[in-house]
């Protein structure tokens, strides 16, 4: 690789895409060294780690041998259900504290998006060159770090939760001087990506050895009726890891015996199926521990409530302080969800994690009399406080982007709308489609038309504003079956609304006839065109920067409607289209 000039680097989110580098930040990348245990790894929940070893060996296998491996559940087994709470992510973990020496960089990334792990590899650029990579966007930080990445070998990337294993492709192809490492609930689709190692449930004697270190504390030696009552608990809770850390952490904290618990929890087993059902198992388990938190600090049980509808990890302090002010109380109450294994902690406790088997337990719960499910209404009114403004740092909009995509994709149905709520929506969007990341404004503005539609109705104008972004989004990404529907609708609301030449109606006849166009269909482009340009020389007159637009797209509109024509009756070569696109508004 050449330094000496700007270079392309490609990265992924919405498909492979191209980012120059300026000269010396090319230089930084082949220059900067990484400092001495340059780490990100994130906290424990209960800091045991039991009965993997064997999978801890085999990973060490696959990675020096082959380079990457995935970490994926037992496929077909009931007991997971596609809901997690196999123990993935803490063996990735354990795997990186033990040989985190012998790389000379291990980084954990969020990998449940290619969204993510582009951000992921930015927080990489930020750590490894602040002083640049604050003064760019993030996709330029990312580039700046797949080069870094690609100067400097020995290090190992960690992708946590992957939903779709060909997201790590480029990646993997990308960069071959280092280890990486996955955890996905995902266990098909590898097999062209990297080789897999399949998690299962914990065998008995490890369930038993785990549920008595927790239960009685590691220095503790259980006899043999606490073994065996250890063993029958083990047993109703399917020897699910995450089941088995929340049950030790309340035996610890309340003293509670074995047999009581059991008794208190009930039949958890499902014998017609032959397994567990987790969801079910989480949820008898949380009423206990819930019940238990409350007594101890009441507000800790709000915060875990508001924190079901966030995104699971990297919940930041700041982000939580509207609903605990003082900043010693909220210590406290995160202490007490922790206590009951309820959360984890970042390594900085600066930020904390819910793990998405307990997220989806707490979320279904029964809705109060105001509609919301609890912590539902707290949530949203969380991301309203921390909304940025529109010329903030982007290191603040980026912590807090995760957090409002997933109250958006979480929406309950039935659930109240607000129109503060479409506003963080429509803002986050905006920030997004000005640093070019489309794709991932679509979950956004879907959610603020729901919002619109239900507060607004139909045809209010900032519902009829809403659809016409989230037509654009559609359009943005090539999805032309969905954008259109949505400004026929548009238009024709438009028009119905504010009249045949409203300036909002004229940018709609004009999107849709660009949308039309973009599909090859000529015969509905021009008419529009045509209609567009005649009214903005009525009421824009006949040199107004958007009267200069509209002539501009029928004249193209014109153009190619005349190459198809050649094109249809040449009996040689088909003439070249010069593939000169419209302009929308």
């Amino acid at each position: 690789m050449a330094v000496g000039g700007n270079v392309g680097v490609a990265i992924t989110g919405d498909g492979a895409r191209v980012v120059m580098l300026p000269t010396e930040a090319v230089r930084w990348a082949r220059e900067v060294e990484a400092p001495p245990g340059a780490v990100n790894l994130p906290g424990s929940a209960s800091g045991q780690f039991v009965g993997r070893q064997d999978e801890l060996a085999k990973l060490r296998r696959l990675l020096t041998d082959q380079g990457e491996a995935a970490v994926t559940q037992v496929s077909g087994v009931r007991a997971v259900h596609g809901l997690g709470g196999i123990g993935k992510s803490t063996l990735a973990l354990h795997y990186a504290h033990a040989y985190r020496h012998t790389y000379m960089l291990v980084w954990w990334i969020n990998a449940s998006s290619s969204e993510q792990i582009v951000t992921g590899l930015a927080g990489l650029a930020m750590r490894l060159c602040p002083q640049w990579a604050a003064t760019v966007g993030v996709q330029e930080r990312a580039a700046w770090a797949i080069l870094w990445l690609q100067w400097h070998p020995g290090w190992l990337l960690i992708f946590d939760n992957v939903e779709d294993p060909a997201d790590l492709r480029h990646y993997l192809g990308t960069l071959p001087d280092g280890h990486h490492l996955a955890t996905s609930r995902i266990a098909t689709g590898w097999h062209k990506i990297a080789p897999t190692m399949a998690l299962g449930l914990l065998d008995p004697e490890a369930a038993v050895d785990l549920l008595c270190t927790l239960a009685f504390g590691p220095e503790h030696t259980p006899t043999s009726k606490q073994r065996s009552d250890a063993a029958a608990l083990a047993a109703d809770l399917g020897h699910l890891p995450l089941a088995l850390e929340q049950a030790g952490a309340y035996l610890y904290e309340t003293g509670t015996s074995l047999a009581d618990y059991r008794q208190m929890l009930g039949q958890v087993m499902d014998t017609a199926a032959g397994g567990i059902d987790p969801e079910r198992t989480i949820a008898r388990i949380w009423r206990h521990t819930l019940a238990a938190v409350e007594r101890r600090n009441p507000r800790a049980v709000t915060l875990l409530n508001a924190m079901a509808w966030l995104a699971p990890d990297d919940i930041p302090r700041s982000l939580l302080a509207p609903l605990c002010p003082d900043p010693l109380a909220l210590g406290e109450a995160l202490g007490a969800l922790h206590a009951y294994n309820m959360i984890s902690f970042s390594a900085d406790r600066q930020s904390v994690s819910v793990h998405r088997l307990v997220q989806t337990v707490l979320r279904y719960q029964p809705a109060s009399s105001d509609g919301y499910p609890p912590g539902r209404q707290e949530a949203e009114h969380l991301i309203q406080h921390a909304t940025p403004d529109e010329d903030t740092d982007t290191s603040q909009w980026e912590r807090l982007l995760p957090h409002v995509i997933a109250v958006a994709e979480s929406t309950p149905p039935h659930c109240p709308a607000s129109t503060a709520t479409a506003d963080v929506y429509h803002a986050a969007a905006d920030y997004l489609d000005r640093q070019g990341r489309d794709a991932h404004t679509i979950p956004l503005y879907e959610a603020a038309l729901a919002q619109c539609e239900q507060v607004l109705g139909d045809t209010h104008p900032d519902t009829l504003t809403s659809r016409n972004n989230l037509a654009g989004a559609y359009e943005s990404v090539g999805d032309l079956e969905r954008a259109i529907p949505l400004y026929e609708a548009t238009l024709a609301q438009c028009e119905q609304v504010l009249g045949d030449t409203h300036p909002d109606t004229l940018t709609s006849r004009n999107n849709l006839a660009y949308a039309y166009q973009a599909v090859g269909d000529l015969e509905r482009a021009i008419p529009l065109y045509e209609t567009t340009l005649a009214q903005r020389e009525q009421v824009l007159g006949d040199t107004h920067p958007q009267t200069l637009t509209s002539r501009n797209n029928l004249a193209r509109a014109h153009r190619a409607a005349q190459a198809v024509q050649q094109r249809s009756t040449a009996t040689s070569s088909p003439a070249v289209d010069p593939q000169q696109s419209s302009t929308t508004d």
